[in-house]
């Protein structure tokens, strides 16, 4: 028998609808313990770069390294938090939290989308993290589509460094796709909410002990 993952994470760029998708996970099973971002759990260091000007540490003053091991260190609080028998669901697992940190890489050390991976999975190694089911949402397979569909949602256009970043990001998400890093990645362009919804517990419910989905109901 498959044991239950002591997390599940979904994962993608901005816009896509994560938040949505969790908050109905949440809502499916009790067994959920939403857990939320890696920031909630170690708030100290974020208020902190986030008192001065939070777009230019992010993206000019900080390290790849600092960037990278906060990230680690907020999902190490979140993943301690999990209380004993129940699924800790993430905003962003490990694989999303490493696609953010490569994307910074990109556009900050002018690296390709394959050395900045390797310079953050280098960082990672270091550290030991949780394993999780971790599923990604992608808006398209396309990574200029892909990009021009979460920007129109966004409601303003995005300036300075950012639409680079977000750019780097989507190619970054799709090379890890291509790689095999998720355990399912599903394909969002042109389906409702509901369409996506019904795929992703799919994904979900195969490592849950969900025995019937006809009610919407586990049991």
């Amino acid at each position: 028998m498959q044991s239950v993952p002591n997390f599940v994470s979904l994962n993608g760029p901005d816009n896509v609808g994560k938040t949505t998708q969790l908050r109905r996970l949440a809502d499916f099973w009790s067994g959920f313990q939403p857990l939320g971002a890696v920031h909630e759990h170690d708030p100290e260091p974020w208020a902190k770069v986030a008192a001065n000007d939070y777009a230019t540490w992010w993206f000019e003053t900080s390290t790849t390294m600092e960037l990278t091991t906060m990230l680690l260190a907020g999902h190490a609080m979140r993943a301690a938090a999990r209380e004993t028998g129940r699924t800790g669901l993430l905003d962003r697992g490990l694989p999303m939290l490493l696609a953010v940190a490569a994307a910074t890489c990109v556009v900050k050390d002018r690296l390709t989308v394959r050395e900045a991976l390797g310079t953050v999975a280098g960082i990672a190694r270091a550290r030991s993290t949780p394993v999780e089911t971790s599923v990604l949402l992608l808006p398209a397979r396309d990574p200029d589509r892909s990009y021009a569909i979460t920007s129109a949602r966004e409601g303003r256009s995005w300036t300075g460094i950012y639409p680079a970043y977000q750019m780097a990001l989507h190619s970054v998400l799709l090379r890890q796709a291509d790689n095999g890093v998720y355990s399912a990645v599903v394909d969002c362009q042109d389906r409702s909410t509901d369409d996506v919804y019904a795929e992703v517990l799919g994904c979900v419910s195969a490592h849950l002990p969900v025995t019937s989905l006809e009610d919407g109901s586990p049991r």
